[in-house]
């Protein structure tokens, strides 16, 4: 089928557009949704969408050389029960018109969707998607994370913590290291605290640098940590890309380091 991949730069929107290649299906574009211009913070209330790291989500396109759609999240999270149904100023119905938008200028008969364990994001995907008539495509649902996380990071797959937000996490001292860098440490938190080892109780997210997909790699020169809340046992905080670029995955230059530090900056 060709795919439209709902995408946020997280491992999992990558990963799973890995599997819906390695399942016979095509990619021919990418769709995003990202937070409007005057938004104070990277970091919305929202219960449905990754936005930190918005601002690099352009070159996830040119690393795949691929189309992106963008459409700009203007409702809010409205309708919060089990179930879903179409609901003026919900923020699902952004997603609504952002993939009716790619229906309208690309034949796309499915959609790739990186959800993991929140039956809330998957309730409303299928609702949005059952309305346009496409075929969501969810392989890493209800995988074992331990084994997930191991699976990711194998398959070549290099993404780095941009968002912290659990008890064990420092935004000083993790984000900008690897999923590789990270992955013995999420192991002690999740036996220790229950997190989850993917991020799936919005402990973490994650920025994709470079997958086997990607043509290009993208490389992070510069970021600033923001400090969203300064809890004294599980502080949130998250990295605001200030420049980036993409190179050719055979170039080797000082600035592709597969983790990224930044100065702090409050907010």
């Amino acid at each position: 089928m060709r795919v439209v991949a709902l995408i946020s730069g997280g491992k999992d929107s990558c990963y799973n557009m890995m599997q819906c290649v390695s399942a016979g299906h095509t990619i021919v574009a990418l769709a995003n949704l990202r937070p409007p211009a005057h938004a104070v913070s990277d970091e919305l209330d929202s219960y449905m969408y990754q936005t930190v790291g918005h601002q690099a989500v352009d070159l996830l396109a040119e690393a795949m050389d691929l189309p992106l759609y963008r459409h700009t999240i203007q409702g809010s999270s409205l309708q919060t029960g089990r179930e879903y149904s179409q609901t003026e100023g919900d923020e699902v119905e952004d997603l609504y018109q952002l993939l009716k938008l790619v229906q309208e200028e690309v034949c796309v008969e499915a959609v790739s969707v990186g959800a993991i364990l929140s039956d809330y994001q998957r309730i409303r995907v299928e609702n949005v998607c059952a309305r346009l008539g496409l075929q969501p495509l969810a392989y890493l649902w209800r995988r074992d994370q331990a084994e997930l996380l191991r699976e990711i990071i194998s398959s070549g797959l290099n993404a780095l913590l941009i968002k912290v937000a659990a008890i064990g996490l420092d935004p000083e001292r993790h984000l900008g290291k690897s999923l590789a860098e990270m992955e013995p440490y999420l192991h002690e938190l999740s036996e220790k605290y229950g997190v989850h080892i993917c991020g799936e109780g919005g402990e973490y997210e994650t920025f994709t640098v470079d997958c086997p997909l990607f043509k290009k790699k993208i490389v992070i020169d510069s970021a600033e940590t923001v400090v969203h809340s300064a809890d004294a046992f599980a502080p949130v905080g998250y990295l605001r890309f200030t420049h980036m670029h993409t190179e050719d995955k055979t170039e080797v230059r000082s600035s592709s380091h597969q983790s990224c530090s930044a100065p702090q900056v409050h907010s």
